[in-house]
């Protein structure tokens, strides 16, 4: 019996994995996914719990800025299932009964990068000195960002004299959640990136999308195109071993072998490192992998009896959690009741904390911003901890990002960790899967930058 041969085999089906597999598809590859869980999504998935009968997840979010990930939804028909936001709430906890200080972002009429300006001076979360020690950070970040990674944010803070209040108020909710590591673990660079992107480069980068369903049926839609173009999908399938065989890739899995010309490794790195072959090289590359480490999400998720806020979403200062997504809002499920997800970025003492610490703390905070949920009936409630949600983009790290290329004819690398120019993001494992196809079809599948606008377009670096 023939074994099955294919132009490419993609190795996971995580962003990464199905970015690349629908480029080759999409050129006319014969292209073959195999991924080794029964869903696909990688780590932005969803499943069913077993004791709460509801298909949960680790909520992520994108920015308009994301263009390459936008890209991959509309292609798949499904960036209208994305709810986008053009407003940015904080919230501070309301004190002796009193209801949660509220501050909003929205664009207005001005031009980028003025276009919060009306919101943010007038923003009750920050004082005067908090908004000049603000305004005289972000100018660092006006032209663009740091091209070396080096530097600590850490530093950075203290180097443009940031007050406390404008630390626990603005840089921390924004950079930990984007960047989920601690100051100290992330570097200018990418908390540069972050700004520059979403704040000050134009109104259109800023903008918050939420999937409107769960996660692995969102990104099903986008392995069923795939599938549409000609791809082989094979779920629950494990990878065991790859060799080099002659001019093909001979690839060994839990349920039989394969052949291909080219094989994308589009798994987390501790898989990648594993499936490389035992070489110098592989020795080599697998020393970079160790530079590489992760950082924890944990989230919270709580089905009251009814509705607790009338937000869709906010971020929570001056607490443990840092999120709220009411999803029955967001995704506009019939029926009453209110499910809630609070988030906890770089969530290490969570890892080691039980559930009922975990719920309790969070009950405790949330009530601090909505008193309603000391009311109302809290019907069933589930702990999602990540332990490899993200990987951090701790200084000096650019130096052990990978390329997609190898020292191997035919073996490609991608993923979020990989050298995308971006942080750990949907949109930074969409830009690895795109890269890595590029490669394997020596042409260009990345998407251009979204086009600074405004006095930004002016004054920012080409």
């Amino acid at each position: 019996m023939s074994v099955p041969h294919f132009d490419a085999v993609v190795v996971g089906a995580g962003l990464a994995g199905l970015a690349a597999a629908s480029a080759l598809s999409s050129a006319g590859g014969k292209v073959l996914v195999l991924e080794r869980k029964p869903f696909v999504g990688g780590r932005a998935y969803s499943y069913e719990h077993p004791a709460l009968h509801e298909e949960i997840d680790c909520q992520h979010v994108l920015l308009g800025c994301c263009t390459n990930l936008v890209h991959l939804c509309e292609q798949a028909g499904v960036a209208d299932r994305i709810r986008w936001y053009d407003e940015l709430t904080f919230l501070e906890p309301g004190l002796d009964g009193k209801a949660a200080q509220r501050t909003s972002l929205k664009p207005r009429i001005l031009p980028a990068p003025l276009h919060t300006s009306f919101d943010f001076l007038r923003a009750p979360m920050l004082g005067l000195a908090d908004k000049v020690g603000i305004a005289r950070g972000l100018m660092d970040f006006m032209r663009g960002y740091p091209a070396g990674d080096s530097e600590s944010f850490a530093t950075w803070l203290k180097r443009t004299r940031q007050t406390p209040r404008a630390i626990k108020h603005l840089w921390e909710p924004v950079i930990v959640g984007a960047l989920n590591d601690g100051f100290e673990n992330c570097s200018t660079k990418y908390a540069g990136q972050v700004f520059h992107e979403s704040f000050l480069k134009s109104a259109q980068g800023g903008r918050l999308g939420i999937p409107a369903m769960p996660l692995s049926q969102f990104y099903g839609y986008v392995a069923e195109e795939t599938v549409r173009q000609g791809a082989e999908l094979r779920l629950s399938q494990s990878v065991t071993g790859l060799a080099r065989e002659g001019d093909v890739w001979s690839i060994a899995t839990s349920e039989g072998s394969f052949t291909g010309d080219n094989v994308v490794l589009a798994v987390p790195f501790q898989q990648a490192a594993a499936l490389l072959p035992m070489d110098a090289a592989g020795t080599a590359l697998r020393e970079q992998f160790s530079k590489l480490q992760n950082a924890p999400i944990t989230t919270v998720h709580l089905w009251f009896e009814r509705e607790i806020t009338e937000l869709d979403h906010a971020a929570l200062l001056d607490t443990g959690i840092q999120w709220i997504f009411q999803k029955s809002r967001i995704r506009k499920t019939p029926g009453q009741g209110s499910y809630c997800e609070l988030t906890i970025s770089a969530s290490f003492a969570e890892l080691h904390q039980t559930r009922e610490e975990i719920l309790g703390n969070a009950l405790r905070e949330l009530a601090m911003f909505f008193p309603k949920v000391r009311e109302v009936k809290l019907v069933k409630s589930g702990i999602l901890k990540e332990a490899r949600a993200t990987f951090s983009v701790t200084p000096g790290l650019d130096a052990s990002r990978p390329t997609q290329t190898t020292a191997w004819p035919g073996l490609f690398l991608a993923g979020d960790w990989t050298e995308t120019g971006w942080p750990s993001t949907m949109e930074g494992a969409v830009r690895g899967g795109y890269l890595a196809a590029g490669a394997v079809a020596g042409t260009k599948f990345l998407r251009p930058d979204l086009p600074a606008t405004g006095l930004t377009g002016l004054i920012a670096r080409s």
